[in-house]
């Protein structure tokens, strides 16, 4: 059997043009079009747009699911909890201290690399023509 007799294909084309995963992770972490870098890559804090606003590239076929929260938590925890154990022993502040200072600054990590994280996910799915991103327009 040919594959014309098989049906199309899953998979991206072949002959398809590479796309620089790097420079789409970048443009991700910026929270930009993973395609131009132009158009914005979120519609609020963490929805992804549906078409970028300047090159009208598809953005709908995202994945990012757990990936973003689950990154976010380990670099968090890995440099906060060294932190604590270090400050805790050299400064020995009281405990309603210490809690406060690290809850808000725990918490304003999270805040701050949870949507630029999902921006790189997405910038590499684009990149890599994952889940949609490599389909031809016809």
């Amino acid at each position: 059997m040919t594959q014309t007799e098989l049906g199309p294909t899953l998979t991206p084309e072949l002959d398809a043009p590479l796309r620089p995963v790097k420079r789409s992770m970048l443009r991700g972490w910026r929270k930009r079009c993973p395609q131009c870098g132009a158009g914005e890559l979120m519609e609020g804090y963490l929805k992804v747009r549906s078409t970028c606003t300047s090159c009208s590239e598809e953005l709908h076929h995202h994945r990012a699911d757990d990936g973003p929260p689950y990154l976010t938590i380990l670099i968090v925890a890995h440099i906060i909890g060294p932190l604590m154990l270090w400050f805790f022993e050299a400064f020995r502040p009281e405990p309603l201290v210490f809690v406060s200072l690290f809850c808000v600054g725990g918490v304003s990590m999270c805040l701050y690399l949870l949507p630029r994280l999902k921006g790189v996910i997405v910038g590499i799915q684009w990149a890599n023509r994952m889940h949609g991103f490599g389909r031809t327009q016809s």
